[in-house]
């Protein structure tokens, strides 16, 4: 008995260990890749390289300080890293399920005889039966229904990853775009700070000019109110600058109180735009590689549904010690044996199921190739934006040009009493304007540049 025992159990593990493997054989979903963007015809496979320290290629060290903080203290990266760890776990549970599971239901009982036992006990007799049984149970994984359980998990695994990182960098793109948005706010005020000093000036020209006979009050009375009105715009960009300053508090993982971005003084930046950008750059998106291994463990669910088809074996091994009367000496008792289960009828259950994850995965793969589609469209959306805009930008610089020569002759004709001073006003509210719009143009200049790293997944170097 024990021999054949033996041998029945290392038959199933050998057929465990060789089991066969149910379900479909995974393929990466085809999707269409260009060989160039749209917005760059050239193309220099092989150019552009990861940068896992993109922020680094705007060169600003206040920027460079806050970033490395993201990884460190932004909670929502932190929750991503938590997530992670538990699908770890899950694989490890995952993989017990390939080890037997042995109990053991200790008893013990106190007997009293009213008539004589069947060991010659006599009756009025008490006496204590006990039993330390031990009851392994396996299930052979004959169908690779576990195998592919663990291979699910660890699919979950580098999902989770992929989330991880791309939480990470959506933290840190968004880091940037606010640091970016707070510096216009401090070159606004800037700017508001000067023309308020300007202003100034020329509300004094009006006085004097009023106080000597030649002056108007009505001029005087413009020049206050113009005055008044950009000190109080002056005034108001401190309230955009506090919110995006609490926002980079946030990302950094502290409370409001705890960060203070200094005032500088800040010239727009934007890193240039390699020659080429591969569209296999794309292939480094945490998005893109997370809904590909969706993909891959939709695939993993049909087989694991599939399994469902064949009957399931278990091995189940009992054995300990046991003592039925004092008299008695203690025995030993073992049994082994395996059971099959097969479903006859479940009402179309199964291929019901099968069906089901096969949708599953039809779907992943359609949320995989609009991913990478997505992406494709982000990358031309801001190489576009970069190349307007930089032709924009000077566009706009001509343009204030032509504005301050305007005000200077204005000016000029105010002061040689040919004009009055509502030419002067009108000119400086020209200037104002054509300047607080280049800030306007520069901001987006960043936040564009911001974008299209992120888009890249995580920037390049050249």
């Amino acid at each position: 008995m024990s021999t054949l025992g033996s041998r029945a159990a290392a038959a199933l593990c050998a057929l465990a260990m060789t089991g066969c493997v149910i379900g479909p054989a995974y393929q990466r979903p085809a999707v269409t890749t260009p060989t160039a963007f749209r917005e760059q015809q050239q193309t220099s496979a092989g150019a552009n390289v990861a940068n896992p320290k993109w922020w680094e290629t705007f060169g600003d060290a206040q920027l460079n300080a806050l970033e490395e903080k993201v990884s460190v203290s932004n909670q929502n990266v932190a929750a991503a890293a938590a997530a992670v760890e538990a699908a770890r776990a899950v694989v490890r549970e995952a993989r017990s399920q390939y080890y037997p599971t042995v109990t053991v239901n200790p008893s013990l009982t106190n007997v009293h005889l009213a008539i004589p036992g069947a060991s010659g006990i006599p009756a009025g007799k008490t006496y204590n039966e006990y039993a330390v049984p031990f009851e392994a149970t396996w299930e052979p994984d004959l169908w690779g229904r576990v195998k592919k359980a663990v291979q699910s998990s660890g699919i979950a695994v580098q999902i989770q990853t992929a989330d991880l990182e791309n939480v990470r960098l959506a933290a840190q793109a968004d880091l940037a775009t606010d640091y970016y948005e707070l510096r216009t706010e401090d070159a606004l005020k800037a700017l508001l700070d000067a023309a308020t000093a300007n202003y100034r000036e020329t509300l004094e020209l009006n006085r004097s000019l009023l106080a000597a006979g030649v002056g108007n009050d009505e001029a005087v009375a413009q020049a206050e109110t113009q005055l008044k009105i950009t000190e109080a715009q002056a005034t108001a960009v401190g309230v955009l600058r506090a919110e995006y300053e609490h926002a980079i508090a946030l990302l950094v993982g502290q409370a409001p109180t705890a960060v203070t971005v200094a005032p500088l003084e800040w010239k727009p930046n934007p890193p240039a735009i390699p020659s080429g950008v591969p569209s296999e750059l794309l292939q480094r998106r945490p998005d893109i590689a997370a809904a590909e291994r969706a993909v891959a463990q939709a695939n993993v669910q049909i087989g694991i549904a599939k399994t469902a088809y064949y009957p399931s074996v278990t091995l189940t091994a009992e054995g300990g010690p046991e003592s039925l009367a004092l008299t008695s000496l203690p025995s030993k008792f073992w049994s082994l044996g395996p059971s099959l289960v097969e479903t006859i009828f479940e009402g179309g259950l199964r291929k019901a199921t099968v069906q089901q994850y096969q949708a599953a995965y039809d779907q992943t793969v359609a949320n995989y190739r609009q991913t990478v589609l997505t992406a494709f469209g982000q990358v031309e959306d801001n190489l576009a934006a970069l190349r307007v805009l930089g032709q924009v930008v000077g566009q706009q610089k001509a343009a204030i040009e032509a504005a301050a020569r305007t005000l200077d002759e204005a000016t000029a004709r105010y002061k040689g009493g040919l004009d009055p001073y509502l030419n002067v006003l009108s000119a400086q509210i020209i200037l104002l304007n054509a300047q607080e719009t280049l800030l306007s143009f520069n901001e987006q200049q960043m936040t564009a540049s911001v974008a299209l790293i992120k888009a890249l997944g995580g920037g390049y170097k050249q």
